[in-house]
């Protein structure tokens, strides 16, 4: 067995795809909105959604035939819902998915999805370790868990690393399907997929739950250094029943005109949810299927009535018509804002071949095929 030699700090050079580091007691949290944006947020699955580190990854060069990586994974238990497999490390070496691994242990956040109460069961940090990566140069990733909650406590390798060079970088805003529900591990969610293939740095801004057109979530977009932005607009807007028509149209342009005050002129993609039946003409707010729980099996439902769009109640049909109008006012004065209707991603005939398999977010089949058109719609472009 090799020897591990070398304890390297972690520092942002190393860290991609996070806005900050916290510093705790044993190590780093990656967070996702800066501290800011956090104070001035009520929501606790924000608060966990920001913290859970999707798209975040270790990135560095490297001799090392051995990379350890220690870090403290809070796993999360749904009173009433099926047990949630282990997040996944997904190691990528020159831009090949090479190995996979998961922590056990570590903290367990224990959530009542009726009443939203949670308890935290303090535990010991784990280790993922990868060997006979080989002596030769090359470029590593280690892509953390998109859905739990880890603190990076001791990267320690039997040869030395360097930061690589930063490159292009695509900064991303969406709702749950972005963060990587259902996809089968953090490098294969259509966001990391879409980045890879087209070679540029993703920083991925997806909150499951929480692409609700906060401003301290504009305001974070605003002031993160980018060459491409896109947000994903709508479904978490629908399923929350968080506002009519009257106020999303102005919430929108407000979001715009803030990002916009820090990219004047960087390219700008807004994206219409995509396809959602239980969604696409009925209002929410959504739900759980409490049957299929009963179960043991987690689906979504609408409880919204159709009828209610004629008072202004927003639905997936409703919001891509807005979204559209309202990009095609400002490019008048934006040529460097566009379009994308969700449905080139994921429409009807996708939801065919590839259903949804909870009825709200896509299979991992489906996050490849979204993240190959999104390279190709946007970023290969």
């Amino acid at each position: 067995m090799a020897t591990i030699v070398i304890d390297t700090p972690l520092t942002a050079e190393l860290v991609r795809g996070a806005l900050e580091l916290e510093r705790t007691e044993r190590g780093l949290v990656p967070h996702r909105l800066p501290a800011r944006a956090r104070a001035q947020n009520t929501d606790p699955r924000l608060a966990m959604a920001e913290a859970q580190p999707a798209g975040v990854r270790l990135r560095f060069r490297t001799r090392a035939d051995v990379v350890e990586l220690a870090t403290l994974p809070t796993k999360q238990v749904y009173a009433g819902a099926p047990p949630r497999p282990d997040g996944v490390y997904d190691l990528v070496i020159d831009g090949s998915l090479a190995a996979q691994a998961s922590v056990t242990g570590g903290n367990t956040l224990n959530v009542d999805m009726a009443t939203g109460a949670s308890s935290l069961t303090a535990g010991p940090p784990g280790v993922v370790r990868f060997a006979g990566l080989g002596g030769q140069p090359k470029d590593v990733e280690l892509w953390l868990p998109h859905n739990e909650l880890t603190e990076l406590v001791a990267l320690r390798t039997d040869a030395p690393v360097e930061p690589v060079p930063l490159g292009r970088v695509w900064l991303h805003h969406g709702s749950s399907i972005s963060h990587g529900s259902n996809a089968a591990s953090p490098a294969t969610t259509w966001p990391a997929l879409a980045a890879a293939a087209a070679g540029v740095e993703l920083v991925n801004l997806g909150f499951s739950g929480n692409a609700l057109l906060d401003p301290f979530t504009a305001r974070a977009l605003r002031d993160t250094p980018a060459d491409l932005i896109s947000v994903k607009l709508g479904i978490n807007v629908v399923n929350a029943d968080l506002m009519r028509l009257r106020a999303f149209g102005p919430a929108v342009h407000g979001f715009l005109d803030t990002i916009r005050d820090g990219h004047p002129d960087t390219p700008l993609v807004v994206v219409s949810p995509l396809y959602c039946p239980i969604h696409e003409q009925t209002p929410g707010p959504g739900d759980f299927d409490h049957e299929a729980l009963a179960a043991g099996e987690v689906r979504f439902r609408a409880t919204g009535d159709p009828a209610e769009r004629a008072a202004g109640k927003l639905t997936l049909e409703v919001i891509r018509a807005e979204l559209a109008r309202i990009v095609t006012q400002r490019q008048a004065a934006d040529p460097h804002l566009t379009y994308l209707d969700g449905l080139s991603l994921y429409g009807s005939e996708d939801f065919a071949e590839l259903p949804l398999p909870d009825d709200l977010h896509p299979c991992p089949a489906a996050h490849r095929r979204i993240g190959a058109r999104f390279a190709s719609l946007v970023l290969e472009a």
